[in-house]
């Protein structure tokens, strides 16, 4: 009689040989042919309604170990570059299996989402830690999508959010994750494509209501993929956290440093003291210093502190909420420099001349103590006589020798030239409840140019002492405009009557002077938003190709180490450079410098994205109450399919669909970026006067759309559109369904991101 093996024999077969787990595979193992197989069979089914055995197709397998071969996810690069990833199949009790990625040179460059197919070997079996060598790649990380879910009776769909996307997503009854009819909800891709061609979806989180104030910046968020939560590993690590002492640091507690920032500020990262240089070589000269949170102390290499700021790169800044690179037991507390508290720094002594030029330069390690966080409002007030219990005491000491340190840099800026655009910047105030109660543009005063001058010396100063003493760094790039862009921006002042000069190598002061000949006039707006679209976009480098826009040799970011990951290597850079310590640039970080350099260009660009989005739907909610208003504005942008007016009022910028400009049929110029119209000769260009009635604004999806009046004090009748040959197309605007317009107004994302592509700083 054939004797069947005991549960024991089985499962240490099965662990021993994970490769030869089927019913066949453990029959002939054991020698069992026949009648017996049916006894086989009963024990396996016991063992697997025990939780001892998994059943995988026609294989069993020990459910707390991962199969031979799995389907894994790679996870974000750690500190060191290493590459893990978690199992799509896991079953087991406890903590999921840690699977570390080992790449062969044939291997093709995996990133974060990749789907791999890879062959596993335990490393350590009580750890569940395991090597994965890949097999194949077998696709990305599923297609996420935000939006609106609309129930229906074998489960609902995904209305997106996204401006341009019509397309609706299938959800299927056991994939609806409990959402609520109308809820904003966060999915992914579940499949191929269902019923009627359209994508399936699996929904993972619910977001709430989305006409909640607070919502909107949770769809940016949400949409553009900015992590919001910090790992508890990160966050225990941050909470052990102890403040800085004096050892190994200069004192600079005396020296009163002051911090001056937006009334609203979040953080504290850098602070300011000047004094006249005593020196009598340099006559009218001043001693500047500028002291940066030391973030680096706290943050070091190979911790997890430091690879979730990496993967972050940066700080997203919304008007109801910041989603920060660091803890705030970090960001908020250790790393700021507040008023009154031992703070660990990394400071920088500049001298500069009469006229403003960088003479001597000396970084330090230090602790100092700020004796006041001052506002650019108060600061400024104090220099025109608005003194206040705090600014009074601080005026003559600290803020006027502020004053006459840039006094001299401004002079110095001016004979450098660096470019000179007038593009107000919007502020978004919100109530209590996160509702718009207003839109102003912010107001420059001569503080704000006071800090930004002498955070701009600092930024030169660390990346000229780092070239000095050879030491990698990443640079802030901005390339000069490309030749195409630049033949554009040409076209476009010679038809506004200006020039701009041509056949010299383009330096700022030419476009400078572009914008002066415009100052003051109708086409300024149009001379200086069509000036900062012919520029390329700023990013970090460890080649040094200049700044073009701030016409400046060598220029890294030094001072915000809390919000940017590019300043932090920056001050590991200088801890290497000066000896300070082990926790400067590692030779892995060195490494991995370019990459580092792309990674966090791309986050800048994604938060600029949000941020930018997140502005475009609060503007859309301000203004929803308003529909059927006038508003005045100017032509910001021209497409195939409509023009885009910016309004006066609230600079917000919404699309006039090209079918309810009035009876004629209108050719698109790409190269000038002019409608004209074929009866008419009528021609239509960025920068035109126009009056606009508001026709649809959706706070979901940011966008707005009118209908046009006037422009240039020409009225635009509404009415059926001629085609060339006569025939009409399209309805009266005053008749058509506003959801038409509603439609027309969503295909302006890709042409919108294009047109407000250089919409951001290249500081």
């Amino acid at each position: 009689m054939t004797r069947i093996p005991t549960k024991t024999d089985i499962l240490d077969w099965i662990s021993e040989n994970p490769t030869l787990t089927s019913k066949r595979d453990i029959a002939k193992a054991f020698g069992i042919k026949g009648a017996a197989r049916i006894d086989l069979k009963r024990v396996l089914k016991e063992l697997e309604h025990e939780g001892h055995l998994e059943k995988r197709k026609k294989t069993y397998r020990d459910p707390d170990r991962l199969p031979p071969v799995s389907v894994l996810q790679v996870q974000a690069p750690n500190a060191d570059g290493d590459l893990f990833a978690r199992p799509l199949e896991w079953h087991g009790e406890g903590v999921e299996p840690i699977v570390l990625v080992v790449p062969r040179q044939s291997d093709p460059a995996l990133g974060e989402g990749d789907r791999i197919l890879a062959k596993l070997q335990v490393v350590h079996e009580e750890d569940h830690n395991y090597e994965a060598r890949l097999i194949r790649r077998i696709g990305s990380s599923p297609r996420k999508v935000v939006g609106i879910f609309r129930k229906g009776a074998e489960g609902g769909r995904i209305v997106p959010i996204e401006k341009g996307s019509d397309k609706e997503w299938t959800v299927a009854a056991d994939a609806t994750g409990g959402a609520l009819e109308g809820e904003l909800v966060e999915a992914e891709q579940a499949g191929p494509k269902g019923r009627m061609g359209l994508p399936r979806a699996r929904i993972l989180l619910r977001l709430g209501d989305p006409t909640a104030p607070r919502a909107v910046s949770l769809i940016a968020i949400h949409h553009h993929g900015i992590p919001d939560d910090f790992p508890e590993d990160v966050l225990a690590e941050a909470d052990r956290m102890k403040p800085a002492g004096l050892k190994g640091r200069e004192d600079l507690r005396d020296l009163p440093l002051v911090t001056i920032d937006p009334s609203d500020a979040r953080d504290h990262d850098d602070a300011v003291f000047a004094e006249p240089d005593d020196d009598p070589k340099n006559p009218g000269g001043h001693v500047l210093w500028v002291a940066i949170a030391d973030v680096a102390h706290y943050v070091r290499p190979g911790s997890k502190l430091d690879a979730e700021a990496r993967r972050r790169g940066n700080s997203s800044y919304f008007p109801d909420r910041v989603v920060p690179m660091l803890p705030d037991r970090l960001s908020g507390d250790l790393c700021s420099l507040h008023e009154g508290v031992p703070r660990a720094c990394i400071a920088v002594r500049m001298t500069i001349d009469a006229e403003g030029e960088l003479r001597r330069k000396k970084f330090v390690r230090g602790l100092m103590r700020s004796p006041a966080s001052l506002t650019y409002e108060r600061v400024q007030a104090a220099m025109d006589g608005r003194l206040d219990d705090q600014t009074e005491p601080l005026l003559d000491p600290v803020i006027r020798p502020l004053y006459a340190a840039y006094a001299a840099l401004k002079a110095a800026r001016e004979r450098r030239q660096p470019l000179n655009l007038d593009l107000p910047e919007r502020k978004i105030a919100l109530d209590d409840e996160g509702k718009v109660v207003s839109v102003d543009f912010t107001q420059r005063l001569d503080a704000h140019k006071l800090i930004e001058e002498f955070m701009v010396l600092a930024n030169v100063a660390a990346a000229q002492v780092l070239n000095e003493k050879d030491v990698p760094l990443l640079f802030r790039v901005h390339e000069e405009p490309p030749a195409d862009k630049l033949e554009s921006l040409r076209d476009t002042a010679e038809a506004a009557g200006f020039t701009l000069a041509k056949g010299q190598v383009l330096k700022t002061e030419h476009l400078n002077r572009l914008l002066d000949q415009a100052a003051g006039s109708d086409d300024a707006e149009l001379i200086n938003l069509s000036t900062l679209r012919s520029m390329t976009q700023a990013y970090y480098s460890p080649k040094n190709f200049g700044h073009f826009g701030l016409a400046l040799r060598d220029y890294a970011h030094f001072t915000s180490p809390i919000r940017r990951y590019s300043d932090l290597v920056v001050h590991r850079a200088l801890i290497t450079a000066h000896g300070w310590g082990d926790d400067g640039l590692s030779p892995h970080e060195i490494d991995k410098l370019e990459q580092t350099a792309q990674h966090i260009s791309d986050t800048e660009r994604r938060s600029m994205m949000a941020e930018r989005d997140t502005t475009d739907r609060y503007l859309a909610a301000y203004l929803s109450d308003r529909v059927g208003a006038e508003f005045t504005g100017r032509i910001a942008g021209i497409a195939r399919f409509g023009v885009f007016v910016k309004l006066d009022e609230t600079d917000a910028d919404g699309l006039v669909p090209i079918g309810t400009l009035g009876r004629e049929f209108f050719h698109f110029d790409r190269d000038s970026g002019t409608l004209m119209g074929a009866d008419t000769g009528r021609v239509i260009a960025i920068g035109m006067r126009a009056r606009v009635r508001l026709i649809e604004a959706a706070p979901v999806t940011g966008g707005i759309a009118f209908e046009m009046l006037e422009i240039e004090d020409e009225t635009y009748a509404g009415g059926a559109r001629r085609v060339p040959g006569g025939k009409r197309r399209g309805k009266r605007p005053g008749t058509a369904p506003r959801r038409k317009a509603a439609k027309a107004g969503k295909k302006d994302a890709k042409v919108k991101r294009k047109v407000n592509r250089q919409r951001r700083t290249t500081r």
